[in-house]
C-alpha cells in the first residue's frame, strides 16, 4: 500500500509540473520564421507577459496581425538562447514581436489585448511561470508609443479595475532576438499539451470571448 501511495504521489507531481511550466528544453536550432515574409512594410510592437507561447497565439489570432514571433528582449546579453534566458540572469524576458498592418489594427488596440490577457499587477511573472524572464514589459519604439503605454497604465490604475497598481515595465526596445524553432507556433503544434490546454488556451480564450470582434474568424479557440 505504501508503495502504491508513493507511485501515486510521483504521478500527481509529474502531471502538475507538465501543466504548470512553460519551461521546455529541446533543440537549439534558431528559428527562420521571421525571414519567410518581408516584414519591412509592416509596423512592429514587442510585448512580454509570462510565457511567450500564449502571447504568440493571442496576437497571431488578431485581425490585422501579419505574424507574431516568439523571442527574447529586455536584456543586454548578446544572442541569448532559451537555456540562457531560463536562468533569469540575462536580463531578457520571453517576448513576442508583432508585425501588423496599421491600417487594420492600431497600437492602442494591441495594447488593450496585451493588458487584458494577463494579470498586469503581477511583478515577477505570470501564474506558475515565475522569475525575471517571465516579467511583463511593454516595449516602445518611439516617444508616441511610450506615451500611449503610460497613458493606458494611468487609466487602468485610475479605473479601480485592479486591487494593486499596474506592475508592467515600460522599456525602450533595444534588440529583439528570435527564439528557437520549436518555440514558434507552439500552441498550434502542441494542442494536446497539458500546459497548452490549461494555461495558454485559457488565456487566449479569455481575451477572445471578451473581444470577439478583434479575432480572425478562423482563429477562435
Amino acid at each position: 500500500m505504501k508503495t502504491k501511495s508513493i507511485i501515486s504521489l510521483f504521478f500527481v507531481l509529474a502531471m502538475t509540473s507538465a501543466i504548470t511550466s512553460c519551461a521546455q528544453k529541446n533543440d537549439k536550432k534558431k528559428s527562420d520564421k521571421a525571414i519567410v515574409i518581408d516584414y519591412s512594410k509592416y509596423s512592429k510592437a514587442v510585448f512580454a507577459a509570462g510565457c511567450f507561447w500564449h502571447e504568440e497565439a493571442l496576437y497571431d489570432g488578431m485581425k490585422g496581425v501579419v505574424e507574431a514571433v516568439s523571442g527574447y528582449a529586455g536584456g543586454d546579453f548578446a544572442n541569448p538562447g532559451y537555456e540562457d534566458v531560463l536562468t533569469g540572469n540575462t536580463g531578457h524576458a520571453e517576448s513576442v514581436i508583432v508585425y501588423y498592418d496599421s491600417s487594420q489594427v492600431t497600437f492602442p488596440t494591441l495594447l488593450k489585448a496585451y493588458f487584458e490577457a494577463q494579470d498586469p499587477t503581477s511583478s515577477d511573472g505570470q501564474g506558475y511561470d515565475r522569475g525575471p524572464q517571465y516579467r511583463s514589459i511593454a516595449f516602445y519604439n518611439n516617444a508616441e508609443e511610450k506615451k500611449e503605454i503610460e497613458d493606458y497604465i494611468a487609466q487602468l490604475n485610475a479605473s479601480g479595475k485592479y486591487d494593486k497598481a499596474i506592475a508592467v515595465q515600460v522599456v525602450k526596445l533595444k534588440k529583439f532576438y528570435e527564439a528557437e524553432a520549436y518555440h514558434q507556433d507552439y500552441v498550434t503544434k502542441n494542442p494536446n499539451s497539458s500546459y497548452v490546454q490549461n494555461v495558454c488556451i485559457k488565456e487566449v480564450k479569455h481575451f477572445q470571448k471578451k473581444f470577439p470582434e478583434l479575432v480572425k474568424p478562423d482563429k477562435f479557440y
